[in-house]
Order: C-alpha cells, then structure tokens, then sequence
C-alpha cells in the first residue's frame, strides 16, 4: 500500500511540476472560462433576464468547457512520447496511474474555479453569503467530473481526433453530475437553504461514487488498449 501511495504521489509531482514550467493547462483553461462568462454576461439583456435565473447554467458550462481542455492534455504528453507505455512496463498497479492522473486534473480544476468564481460573482454582481455551500457543490461536482473525464480522457488519447472524441464520449455520460450541480447552485444562489437541495447533493454523491469506482475499476482495460 505504501508503494502503491508512492506511484500516485510521483505521478501527481510529475504533472504539477510539467504544468508549473509551461502553465499552458492552467493559463487555456482560465481564459476559456473567463471569455465564456464575458460572452454570456454581455449576451443576456440582464434587465429582462434575472441574472439568477442564468448564473448556475453560466458557471457550470464554463467549468465543463474549460475542464474539457485540461481532461484533453491529461495524456496527451504521456502519448505524444510514449511516456505513458514507459509507465506500463514499469512495477506499477495501472490504478495507481488513473488516482494519480485523476487527482492531478483534480487540482489543476480546482485552482482554475479558485480563480474563475470571484470573477463570476463580480460579473451577475452576485453576493457572497452561501459561498461556503457553493464550494461544496463546486468540489462535489468537479470530482464527478474529473473521475470520468480522466477515464475518456485515457480512452480517447489513442485517436488522433482525440480534441473531438473527449466531448463526444464525457458530454452525454456527464449530464446527470451537470444538471445536479446546477440545480443546486441555483437553489443556493436564489436563497434556499442547504438542506433544500440535499435530494441533488445526495445525487451528485451517487454519481460521484459510481464514476469513481467504475473508472478505477475499468481504467487497466481501457489503458492496455
């Protein structure tokens, strides 16, 4: 077990350590994101639309559209220099591979919504009074997410349409973890307390598990092909 802790550690330093020398993932993900939310802001007529009406759909698609791009280079170095076979032949659990991808693309996400949720309140001039709440939905949302995404992410690094393959294989499957988050989001934003949304938090832990468990388990079939 602690060899097995070791491997997700060594992958998880290696991935940081890449972005921090290029930050490309992070700096794509982040514009993405902000240009989305610019986009809508200044599309919706605010004075006819109540802006929180439209907010949580807004967030959420700027974190899945900004996520995609980080999910699409998880591997893409791995493949590009046969890396990722050098990690196949080495005395490693190929699971160790997936936690340690899965958790990295985990951070990366995380830190880009850190950033990305001041700018979304100063943009619909929202407030922050159940900012702790949101946070909780944003991780439980994000990790859902992230746990497929890595799983698609490996499964569609082989193609070479790969940057075409990942939206068409996440999008349909993500749903239910998008449409939770932003109905809790909502509810949250519009003044209903945590409890009210427990029947989509419960949700959203129900397809957090089972992403999780059913990509851990299935992530040594799909890398050996």
């Amino acid at each position: 077990m602690k060899k097995y802790f070791k491997d997700v550690s060594a992958i998880i330093w290696k991935d940081i350590l890449s972005e921090f020398r290029t930050r490309e993932m992070f700096s794509s993900m982040f514009l993405l994101a902000v240009l989305i939310l610019i986009i809508f802001t200044f599309s919706i007529d605010l004075s006819k639309v109540k802006s929180l009406d439209v907010a949580p759909g807004i967030l959420w698609v700027s974190f899945v559209f900004a996520g995609t791009i980080g999910l699409n280079r998880s591997f893409l170095n791995e493949q590009e220099n046969d890396c990722l076979l050098g990690m196949m032949v080495t005395p490693m659990d190929r699971s160790a591979i997936y936690v340690g991808k899965m958790i990295g693309n985990f951070i990366f996400m995380t830190i880009m919504e850190i950033f990305l949720i001041p700018v979304f309140v100063v943009f619909f001039n929202l407030s922050f009074q159940y900012i702790i709440e949101i946070c909780l939905i944003t991780f439980m949302g994000t990790l859902g997410f992230v746990a497929l995404g890595t799983l698609m992410s490996a499964m569609s690094a082989s193609f070479k349409t790969r940057e075409i393959m990942l939206p068409i294989l996440l999008y349909p499957l993500i749903v239910p973890v998008v449409i939770a988050s932003v109905k809790a989001t909502g509810a949250l934003l519009h003044g209903r307390s945590l409890e009210s949304v427990m029947t989509w938090l419960k949700l959203l832990m129900v397809f957090d598990i089972i992403f999780l468990i059913a990509s851990f388990i299935i992530f040594e079939y799909i890398i050996e092909e």
